[in-house]
């Protein structure tokens, strides 16, 4: 049997409320550009990036899935988190209301997709002068949370 080369394509849903920096990151991290002049995010928006990882001899494929953090987009957003691999849950240290809504974020998308590898993901970081959530919260996470395996 012939070796081959395998596309090895890894979806990714990136979810959490509103303007916590959702876009802001994926797009830095698939475009390298960073800005904070973005737009609200409508539904869904989507990026890609290919990324060859040493320690395993393959490229692989992210496909991004920037989903919208608003109430009103979640019909929409939901039927996107299908078929993904890995989930970041984000939030931002400047909005207290996106830390606490973050069980609220893993238990719609274990419903939707079972288990699968969720990251957190505290954003704006830059901006811990006006933290609203204490670093000892973000590492200690809520027991009902960590119930739940990731495998």
């Amino acid at each position: 049997m012939l070796e081959q080369d395998v596309d090895i394509t890894l979806k990714v849903i990136v979810v959490g409320n509103g303007q916590v920096g959702k876009t802001s990151m994926i797009t830095r991290f698939a475009k390298g550009i960073f800005t904070n002049e973005y737009k609200k995010t409508i539904g869904v928006d989507f990026l890609e990036k290919r990324m060859f990882l040493k320690d395993v001899g393959e490229e692989v494929t992210y496909l991004l899935w920037d989903t919208a953090g608003q109430e009103e987009y979640d019909a929409i957003t939901r039927a996107y988190y299908k078929g993904a691999g890995a989930c970041i849950l984000a939030f931002s240290t400047t909005d207290r209301d996106s830390f606490d809504a973050i069980e609220s974020w893993y238990k719609k998308v274990h419903d939707e997709c079972g288990n699968l590898v969720m990251v957190l993901v505290q954003n704006k970081v830059d901006l811990l002068d006006e933290a609203v959530v204490e670093a000892k919260e973000v590492e200690t996470p809520k027991p009902r949370v960590q119930s739940v395996s990731s495998g």
